[in-house]
């Protein structure tokens, strides 16, 4: 996650619904031209080097497949939930819970029979992982997590089944790993910048609507409806490579959304529409989908 870049000076309030309509759209359409034009920069970035936890057997078509747990206190921890609030979550919403976690390249590595397999480290949260030790439903949410999320990201199929090695902690060697540094897209809002006090969420945040499309091959677009905020106030927007997080002020929203694309974080752009009550990113991509 980083700093974006504004899309505009905000407009004037003397412009008509009609004219601040056209306007955003331009708006978009050049955040979409200096995007696609902008030269290529690396992300800020943090090296770490991941600790052993515990090594994780499966397969996929391709053969054998080791999944190497490793943890460091630069990843960060997930919210703190006993694991009855964190059952009674998952039950309600799938998606209110992350566990942030770093998942390695692809490395060749032989096991223990001398054949060819193939290793990933993934890494989570030291204290964390202290805590999954002495928890048999949070190692298997982890290594769940974990499986789903090198599926998504390598276009993996891998075996549901899998078994914990109780003799190693790691197959093959643990590489170090760079993880961006965490920062928030600022969200430039077209008009005037308040909310008010007496909106506030009696039943817990709601789950705002969100569409998205491709402006682009390279250009993903993403329109969030907030009807109940006047401005960005207390507004919070986290862009990961395959995420988007959104949470209102006074816990009027929060939206948890995977994106199955690879999001350029450190490009994103965010604009606020007033009027129509919308907040619009404009999110390259690392990679064009086929």
């Amino acid at each position: 996650m980083a700093d974006s870049k504004l899309l505009e000076p905000e407009l004037s309030e003397v412009e008509t619904m009609g004219a601040e309509t056209t306007r955003f759209e331009e708006l978009l359409l050049q955040a979409s031209k200096e995007l696609q034009q902008a030269p290529t920069t690396r992300p800020e970035s943090t090296q770490i080097q991941p600790q052993p936890g515990f090594c994780v057997k499966t397969n996929s078509s391709e053969g054998k497949v080791f999944i190497n747990i490793c943890h460091s206190p630069s990843i960060p921890p997930p919210a703190d939930l006993t694991e009855d609030e964190l059952l009674q979550m998952l039950e309600e919403d799938q998606a209110g819970f992350r566990i942030p976690m770093s998942l390695g390249e692809p490395h060749a590595e032989l096991d223990a029979k001398g054949q060819g397999c193939t290793a990933y480290d993934v890494t989570v949260n030291s204290d964390f992982y202290w805590r999954m030790q002495n928890s048999d439903f949070l190692r298997e949410l982890v290594v769940t997590i974990a499986r789903e999320g090198l599926e998504d990201k390598y276009s993996l199929q891998l075996n549901p089944e899998w078994r914990i090695l109780k003799k190693r902690r790691f197959l093959g060697s643990i590489s170090q790993q760079n993880i961006r540094s965490q920062q928030r897209p600022r969200i430039q809002e077209l008009g005037n910048l308040y909310t008010s006090d007496s909106q506030r969420a009696e039943e817990g945040p709601e789950k705002p609507h969100l569409n998205l499309w491709l402006e682009a091959p390279d250009l993903l677009l993403a329109e969030i409806d907030l009807p109940k905020l006047d401005g960005v106030l207390g507004l919070s927007l986290e862009i990961e490579e395959n995420r988007l997080v959104i949470r209102g002020p006074q816990q009027l929203y929060h939206l948890d959304a995977y994106i199955p694309l690879r999001i350029n974080s450190d490009e994103s752009k965010a604009a606020f529409h007033r009027k129509r009550k919308q907040l619009m990113v404009a999110m390259p991509l690392l990679s064009v989908p086929a």
